[in-house]
């Protein structure tokens, strides 16, 4: 991943006490300059058998919470790993997308609101 550039990282997690915990922690942290959390979304996903029922593989469906975290390109390597430690999930949903466009005074402030870390 380019170190230029800022970020929208992607995360849902099981509910608003997680997704809460998580945005003060990458924000404290550094690692965001922003996380909008947005409650109630509907995740339709593939995923494991259910353990009591082994043979009902297939299409689920969950209300989960999504987190939409600003942070710098060069400040992503750190923001991944802080995800994958303290999210409540096996595999989390970690997916960011670069910003290309926006208001120059906007991305400037989520670059200098990152603490670049490797």
């Amino acid at each position: 991943m380019s170190d230029n550039g800022q970020l929208i990282v992607f995360s849902t997690v099981d509910g608003p006490e997680a997704a809460r915990r998580l945005a003060d922690s990458v924000v404290g942290a550094g690692l965001a300059a922003c996380v909008n959390i947005l409650p109630a979304v509907t995740s339709v996903f593939r995923w494991e058998p259910d353990a009591e029922d082994p043979g009902e593989a297939g299409v689920q469906a969950e209300t989960e919470v999504m987190l939409l975290i600003k942070t710098s390109s060069s400040a992503y390597p750190a923001l991944e790993r802080h995800l994958q430690a303290e999210h409540p999930y096996e595999l989390p949903e970690i997916v960011a997308v670069p910003l290309t466009r926006g208001l120059p005074a906007f991305l400037q402030w989520i670059e200098g609101s990152t603490t670049p870390s490797s």
